[in-house]
């Protein structure tokens, strides 16, 4: 496998699972004292991940979640963000500007902030309320919140349980996926790599991640045309401008939203000669009980689309770190 390091994938996912310690301490002194709100604030590729956890929530609870774009926050505000309100957020640099600011906001209002910073003396590491440094692995570590908060509310019973798999099984189970899917992400890069539009469809936890890949990766890094939409809204509009050439990615999950992203990849073999479905449930996830794999389906589906930009990178002879626009001109 090309650009792939093994050791280094096992390293990264364990050790992100080894600071839900740290992840739990932070969680159960907001519990104690008690919240009216959970929120998961970013932008970008934050944002995604964002709308991934608030699914998982959705789904299992009946807690008070909000997902609140940087961005439309500094602009608008939000008066459901209050004094008793957490917010939890993701930042590589520690200085994403729209979430500089958001923080000001929120530092004035007494909001209290859990932030994953990966550079630990940036200003949006001095000033959460409390900051976890560990780099990569965003979407693990924002789910480690939530199932945090929803076994302390009563209502994520299996909590022990699922993550005394993770700890055992998970890192191996990704790097297995990795390895199953890089003959097919090779084919699907060489079929793809200079499609002029392609289309990314995804529902529940894999919405996030559709919106992040076809945002953060393909137009970003790749510099290709996507649009990416949600699968429930599929048949109200973009079936119309599918034709036999057009080119369409359907992700499948394994969580409760499965049957609408099923609904479009019924759908496409009658007028698309182009499609591709990515499902999580092709790869196996040895040592993780059936049941929670519809947690884990964006993870396994993200170890696909990641083999298929390495092969997409050695194609188009354009390394993914460059950047025309973003952080190189003010805007």
């Amino acid at each position: 496998m090309i650009k792939y390091d093994k050791q280094h994938e096992l390293d990264s996912v364990n050790g992100a699972l080894a600071i839900r310690p740290t992840v739990e301490k932070v969680v159960d002194e907001i519990c104690d004292r008690g919240y009216d709100l959970i929120c998961f604030m970013g932008i970008g590729g934050t944002w995604a991940s964002s709308l991934q956890v608030e699914s998982h929530i959705k789904e299992l609870s009946d807690l008070p979640v909000l997902v609140e774009n940087a961005g439309q926050f500094n602009a608008m505000g939000n008066k459901r963000i209050t004094d008793k309100s957490v917010v939890v957020f993701s930042s590589v640099s520690g200085n994403t500007a729209e979430m500089v600011v958001a923080m000001e906001t929120l530092k004035a209002r007494g909001v209290t902030t859990i932030g994953f910073v990966d550079v630990s003396d940036a200003p949006l590491a001095k000033d959460a309320t409390y900051c976890i440094t560990y780099p990569e692995n965003e979407q693990l570590k924002f789910f480690m919140v939530a199932d945090r908060f929803m076994k302390n509310a009563g209502q994520f019973p299996q909590y022990d349980e699922y993550y005394a798999q993770l700890d055992a099984h998970l890192a191996e189970a990704l790097v297995s996926v990795a390895e199953a899917s890089d003959e097919f992400a090779c084919h699907f890069a060489q079929e793809h790599h200079d499609d002029q539009m392609h289309y990314f469809v995804g529902a529940g936890e894999q919405y996030g991640s559709t919106y992040s890949y076809a945002m953060c990766y393909w137009e970003e890094q790749h510099w290709l045309r996507t649009k990416s939409i949600h699968a429930a809204e599929f048949f109200h509009g973009m079936l119309e401008v599918v034709d036999r050439d057009t080119n369409v990615t359907v992700f499948l999950g394994e969580d409760a939203e499965r049957p609408l992203a099923e609904r479009v990849a019924r759908f496409l073999p009658r007028v698309c000669a182009r499609y591709t479905l990515i499902d999580s449930k092709d790869y196996e996830l040895e040592g993780i009980s059936p049941e929670y794999r519809g947690y884990l389906s964006h993870l396994v589906t993200h170890q696909v689309t990641n083999r298929i930009d390495v092969h997409i990178e050695r194609i188009n002879c354009h390394p993914m770190e460059i950047r025309r626009y973003y952080r190189q001109l003010k805007y």
